[in-house]
C-alpha cells in the first residue's frame, strides 16, 4: 500500500502509526510537513513552506481562513512534487487543523481521504467561554464560526474521519459524525509503567523516590487552558497544609493554547507573583527529555490534570499508564477517561481549595489508593494500549478506507 501522511508538526498523532506502516516492506510511506523536521526510517520526507503570513489588513474574521488557505496552498505544491515522481498514494492521511487537507483531494482526486479531525471550534459548551466572565460577543463566536471554514472544507473532501475521544467526537458537526470514527492514537503501556525503584534527580541535586510525598503537574505549556492558574492557587494551600510535601511540575513558558498574560511575560511568573509557596519545594523543570517525564510520573504519589473542556492531553493517559493517581478536573474530555472514586480522583476546575483536599486525602491515605492506581493503570491497558487495541484499529480503519469499504460503528469507544 502507499500511504501519505500529512502533518504540519510531523509526526504529530502518527509518531506511531507512521512507524508502524513503514516498517512493512509491502508499504511505500510518504510524510508532507512544514519545514524540516526529523527524519522516520523508511518514510519519505517533503517539506513545505507558506509563500507568506496573513496579511494585518485581512478582516479579523478571516485571518484564520487566510492562514490556513496559504497552509493547504503550500501542502498542494508539495503534493505536486510527489506526483511528478510517481507517488501516487492509496491513502492520505492527513490532520485538519491547520489546512493542510483543504485542497489535497484535488491533487490526488484517486487517493482515499482519511481526515484527522482533533478539534472542532464551538462558541459555547466547550473551550470558549469556560471561564467565569469570558462569555463571547457576537464578534468572537462569528469568528469561531468563521475559524471552522478549513475543516468544514476538508470534511466535505474526505472519505472517511477519524478523532482520539468520544467528546471531541460530539463536538464536529452532527451531519459528519456518522463519518468519524472514534480510535485513540494509544499509549505504550510497556514504556509507561509503574517503577517502584525509580528516583528522580532535581536540578538543586535532591533525590526524589516513591517514599516521598511528591505531587506531579505536567502541561506542554504553563497556562490556562490546562489549569496551571488553578494548580498555583491550590499550591499555596498545600505549602501551608503539607511540610513534606515536594512539588514537581513541567512543562515550557510557551502559549500553546488561549493567550499570554497581560502584564506578565507568561503565565508562571504572572502566578509566582500572586501566589505564596514554597521555592524549596516547587520545582520547575521546564520542557524534560522523555525519559525524565516518565520518571517524574514514576515518582508520583499524585498527579494533577486540570483542563478546559478542549483536546485531551495524552499525559493523562501516560500518567494513568504509569500508575499515577491522578487529581483530575471534572470537565468532559476527563471524564471521559476517569470515574471518581474508581480510577481517579475529581474536582470542580475552578476550585482551588477543592484540588488541595483532593490532594490531603491522597496523600493521609496514599496506602488505600492503591485499587485506584490499579484501576487507573487497567483502564488505560484495556482502553488506550498501543499494540493490543489502538494500532490494530487505526490499521483496520485505514484498510476499509482505502479500499472503499464503510467501517463499522464508531471505533473504540
Amino acid at each position: 500500500m502507499k500511504i501519505l501522511f500529512i502533518h504540519q508538526n510531523m509526526p504529530g498523532q502518527y509518531k506511531h502509526l507512521a512507524r508502524i506502516m513503514a516498517a512493512d516492506p509491502g508499504n511505500q510511506v510518504a510524510f508532507i510537513t512544514k519545514g524540516e523536521k526529523p527524519d522516520i526510517p523508511g518514510v519519505a520526507r517533503v517539506s513545505y513552506k507558506p509563500a507568506r503570513e496573513p496579511h494585518p489588513s485581512t478582516h479579523h474574521y478571516l485571518r484564520f481562513v487566510e492562514g490556513h488557505v496559504l497552509y493547504g496552498q503550500a501542502t498542494v505544491r508539495a503534493a505536486l512534487q510527489l506526483r511528478q515522481r510517481g507517488f501516487v498514494p492509496d491513502i492520505v492521511c492527513a490532520h485538519t487543523g491547520w489546512g493542510e487537507a483543504m485542497f489535497i483531494k484535488d491533487v490526488f482526486p484517486e487517493s482515499a481521504l482519511l481526515a484527522y479531525c482533533e478539534f472542532y471550534y464551538r462558541a459555547k459548551g466547550a473551550d470558549i467561554g469556560f471561564e467565569p466572565g469570558t462569555d463571547p460577543d457576537v464578534d468572537k463566536m462569528a469568528r469561531t464560526r468563521c475559524r471552522n471554514s478549513h475543516m468544514l472544507i476538508s470534511m466535505e473532501a474526505m472519505d472517511w474521519g477519524v478523532t482520539p475521544t468520544r467528546w471531541q467526537w460530539q463536538q464536529h458537526p452532527e451531519a459528519f459524525r456518522d463519518r468519524i470514527s472514534v480510535i485513540h492514537e494509544g499509549v505504550d503501556t510497556g514504556l509507561c509503567k509503574p517503577n517502584p525503584a525509580a528516583a528522580l534527580v532535581l536540578p538543586n541535586g535532591r533525590v526524589l523516590t516513591r517514599d516521598d510525598e511528591v505531587i506531579t503537574y505536567v502541561a506542554r505549556n504553563l497556562e490556562p487552558y490546562r489549569g496551571f492558574h488553578i494548580f498555583m492557587r491550590a499550591l499555596e494551600e498545600v505549602c501551608r497544609r503539607r511540610p513534606n510535601a515536594q512539588v514537581v511540575i513541567v512543562g515550557g513558558d510557551d502559549v500553546s493554547y488561549g493567550s499570554a498574560p497581560e502584564g506578565s511575560p507568561n503565565w508562571r511568573e504572572k502566578m509566582l507573583a500572586e501566589v505564596r509557596i514554597d521555592p524549596n519545594r516547587v520545582h520547575f523543570l521546564g520542557k524534560v527529555p522523555y525519559q525524565q517525564f516518565l520518571t517524574v510520573l514514576q515518582v508520583s504519589r499524585a498527579h494533577v490534570y486540570l483542563t478546559f473542556p478542549f483536546v485531551l492531553s495524552w499525559s493523562m493517559l501516560e500518567a494513568m499508564s504509569t500508575g499515577c493517581l491522578i487529581v483530575g478536573s471534572s470537565t468532559a474530555p476527563v471524564m471521559e477517561a476517569i470515574e471518581d472514586g474508581r480510577n481517579g480522583l475529581l474536582t470542580d476546575f475552578f476550585d482551588p481549595r477543592g484540588v488541595a483536599d483532593r490532594l490531603d486525602a491522597v496523600l493521609d491515605h496514599s496506602d488505600h489508593m492503591a485499587a485506584l492506581r490499579e484501576a487507573a493503570r487497567r483502564t488505560v491497558v484495556e482502553r488506550y494500549d498501543l499494540h493490543s487495541v489502538c494500532i490494530p484499529a487505526q490499521l483496520k480503519l485505514i484498510e476499509d478506507v482505502a479500499a472503499r469499504r464503510r467501517p463499522a460503528g464508531l471505533g473504540a469507544p
